[in-house]
């Protein structure tokens, strides 16, 4: 069943091999590695290093080739505080953290309207399989870095770039301004992508007209989305009181959705390979880009939490999925890959609770409700101020915005509040935070204190007013069997810590314990390729082992 999803892969190496030889590389300096010709960076969604390291003896598939042939960082950190998909995303190729990219979260609040705006809407755009979709019309518009893709593109215009996601905010972040072909899944249609204004559907979705052709025809079929419950994961299962109802902790599990299964992430691979093939990656003039975000890591977290059999087969079969893959990049001569996490996950409460964290639990689900009572009899206020979305909470006018300065007022208060609650480890206001030093460049990223950690992913006009910490253990999802159980968004070092790996083909595996940050990223692909990149990074080139290109010892140069 597993395989009858990669229906793309067995024939890719065969392809590849027989495709023309690349064009001649530029001539090295005596001593120093050929530029990559291909530059494929794998995000995956919510996979911590927690998760990395518990699995890490079992895979022996793509994970198991990274693991054990990459240049290693079991230590590499998110360094910002509100640790979300689309602002996590948004730091690992543009170098830059979430206050500079613009992404301060995955949606935020506009105070006049009170209006919710995602974190990539785009209104002037369309969506190719029409309709409003999950999120409505999106595009780069809101990121305010350029990245790798558009690096490329400026010094590369022969080069392509492409991206492919479970969700629009992984590829869209990954892919940048400039690329050509940004793909992501639409349940009931296959992978879509954004149409600028004149665009036209067919002429976008070209590239993966046919994979949809193919996965259509399939899913008439109605096949299994999980497989046999078995072996270590099938230890795994249990019953759960969650909220008053029984969640049944199992494969298949109740809701059966793509979006939700491990297909999602064997389908966005399938996708990866189908680019690969047949738009020729790697064998091109120029240097090309692959982005690929895997999501079924975090829908499943989300739903099933992080702990259980759903869990154990999803991370199984993503080695297995990205097996096929790593074979057929070992075929293409001058890949460079990396791979990474865009923030890391918790199991939900009540199975923390059990297994030794009595600290575990859940915010107080009447707390905004509590909070807007008190704001409105200290300030005299004839509606509710605050819209909370998790741990941001926003001062709102009554169809316009607050003038300063109640709405300093407004937040000050409601910070003070929210420092009286049990189980908030800290609150800070928008005023505060943007008026913090950002963090030293050469900080270790564990070493960045909590209130630093936040204010690199405080953006204005679009944080909250107020933006407020739980302890450890404790999650903003009030948990209802059927909808999300767990979750991440903290500034703790379970939602901020994720595997960073190099590989190249050929390349001797190396472990290197220290901190580094996903900001390192971008510097370092660049400064592999040759690229010219911004000399304000927040991230710094890592010296990678042969066959890479070390590090310049001038700060300042291209890989500054």
């Amino acid at each position: 069943m597993i395989r009858s999803w990669m229906g793309a892969g067995p024939a890719l190496a065969l392809a590849l091999t027989a495709a023309a030889a690349p064009a001649a590389a530029q001539v090295q300096p005596e001593g120093e590695a050929p530029s990559p010709r291909l530059v494929v960076t794998i995000v995956v969604d919510q996979f911590g290093s927690d998760l990395f390291n518990q699995y890490r003896a079992a895979f022996a598939g793509g994970l198991g080739v990274l693991a054990g042939e990459g240049v290693v960082y079991p230590n590499g950190f998110q360094t910002h505080g509100m640790t979300e998909t689309c602002p996590g995303h948004s730091t690992v190729l543009t170098g830059v953290h979430p206050n500079r990219t613009g992404i301060a979260a995955n949606d935020w609040i506009d105070r006049a309207t009170g209006a919710e705006i995602y974190c990539l809407a785009a209104p002037a755009n369309r969506l190719a399989q029409g309709g409003e979709g999950e999120n409505g019309p999106v595009g780069p518009d809101n990121l305010r870095a350029s990245g790798l893709g558009d690096w490329i593109k400026a010094a590369h215009p022969d080069g392509r770039v492409f991206a492919v996601s479970g969700k629009d905010r992984g590829a869209i972040n990954l892919a940048g301004s400039h690329a050509d072909g940004t793909f992501w899944w639409a349940d009931g249609f296959g992978f879509t992508t954004y149409l600028r204004p004149g665009e036209a559907a067919a002429d976008r979705l070209r590239p993966v007209a046919g994979l949809n052709a193919g996965i259509r025809a399939r899913m008439e079929a109605r096949p299994d989305l999980w497989a046999p419950l078995e072996g270590r994961c099938a230890a795994m299962a249990g019953d759960w009181t969650i909220a008053g109802g029984v969640f049944h902790s199992t494969v298949p599990p109740r809701r059966l959705a793509v979006d939700t299964s491990p297909v999602l992430d064997e389908l966005t691979v399938e996708a990866a390979l189908t680019l690969l093939r047949e738009q020729r990656l790697g064998f091109g003039p120029g240097l090309d880009l692959l982005g690929i975000s895997l999501s079924g890591t975090d829908r499943i977290g989300h739903r099933f939490g992080s702990q259980g059999p759903e869990m154990c087969q999803q991370i199984l079969r993503l080695d297995a999925a990205l097996g096929r893959l790593m074979a057929a990049l070992k075929e293409i001569p001058g890949t460079l890959v990396v791979l990474t996490a865009d923030h890391g996950g918790s199991d939900f409460a009540e199975r923390l609770a059990a297994r030794g964290y009595p600290d575990a639990g859940r915010m107080d689900p009447g707390l905004i409700d509590r909070l807007n009572g008190a704001v409105r009899a200290r300030f005299g206020l004839g509606f509710d101020p605050l819209k909370a979305d998790g741990a941001n909470i926003y001062v709102v006018g009554d169809g316009a915005a607050l003038p300063e300065p109640r709405r300093a007022e407004i937040a000050a208060a409601v910070a003070a509040l929210l420092r009286e609650e049990p189980g908030v480890a800290a609150a800070f206001t928008i005023d505060e935070l943007l008026a913090t030093p950002s963090a030293a460049r050469d900080i270790h990223p564990d070493l960045v204190g909590l209130r630093e950690r936040i204010a690199l992913s405080t953006v204005p006009a679009r944080s909250a007013d107020v933006i407020f910490a739980l302890r450890p253990g404790m999650s903003p999802f009030p948990g209802a069997v059927g909808g999300y159980l767990a979750g991440h968004g903290t500034p703790w070092d379970h939602d901020r810590r994720v595997p960073i790996i190099f590989w190249t083909p050929g390349q001797t595996g190396q472990e290197r314990t220290l901190p580094v940050r996903t900001v390192d990223i971008a510097p370092t692909l660049a400064n592999a390729a040759g690229l010219p990149v911004p000399a304000d990074l927040d991230g710094r080139c890592l010296g990678l082992a042969p066959p890479a290109r070390g590090c310049p010892a001038v700060e300042g140069s291209a890989a500054r």
